[in-house]
């Protein structure tokens, strides 16, 4: 998530598709994370699915970027969260 909140640090600029308007591609992320295709692809749509990251095709290729509000919120909901001593060791 780090790297797609701060592309232009993390990535080379894309031939297609601009870092942070269009969003990080699914192949720039691969080649990054170093993982295959599909599995980068399977846990960046349960990121979509819970509306922390949108999606964009562009030609073949899917590009996605963050939902910096719903971020906010979800980091402000963790933060409200009780942690309990035992479960921290």
């Amino acid at each position: 998530m780090a790297w797609i909140l701060q592309p232009r640090e993390h990535f080379e600029a894309q031939i297609d598709g601009d870092l942070v308007d269009d969003g990080v591609c699914v192949g720039r992320i691969v080649d990054k994370i170093g993982l295959s295709q599909p599995t980068v692809t399977a846990h960046m749509k349960v990121l979509a699915d819970a509306g922390l990251v949108t999606s964009k095709k562009i030609k073949n290729w899917v590009f996605y970027k963050p939902v910096r509000a719903e971020l906010q919120r979800f980091r402000a909901l963790i933060n409200t969260l009780p942690i309990d001593q035992a479960d921290a060791n």
